[in-house]
């Protein structure tokens, strides 16, 4: 069993910068592909980013192009989303999750991280 845990998440207001860390408890880290979710308050859960095993590939959401950027060490087992000018739109609880094959699809991930609260102020 994967065990995913996600840190970083805060209050910050429009304009600043985060950085979210995704620590995984497992060696098939270094085989899966890694993705980020948020979800907002009343809203489904939707993408964010992704990246393969060895970070050849990435995708991105619209939202997150040129904002955002998905990073992972495998040696640490650790997957990082660097987001910057925040807007309060982002605000959402964010997810890390794991998935054995490329996918942005939520239902390809397998497992996932409890989330971190990301609140951007206006």
């Amino acid at each position: 069993q994967v065990q995913l845990v996600e840190s970083g998440g805060e209050l910050v207001q429009t304009g600043g910068s985060l950085r979210l860390s995704c620590a995984a408890s497992d060696s098939t880290f270094s085989t899966a592909t890694m993705g980020w979710f948020r979800q907002a308050p009343g809203k489904e859960r939707e993408f964010v980013a992704a990246i393969n095993y060895n970070s050849g590939t990435r995708n991105y959401a619209d939202f997150a192009k040129g904002r955002f950027t998905i990073s992972r060490d495998n040696a640490k087992k650790m997957v990082f989303l660097e987001m910057s000018r925040l807007k309060p739109e982002d605000t959402a609880v964010y997810s890390c999750a794991l998935s054995t094959g490329w996918s942005t699809r939520t239902s390809a991930y397998k497992y996932w991280g409890q989330g971190t609260q990301v609140t951007v102020s206006s």
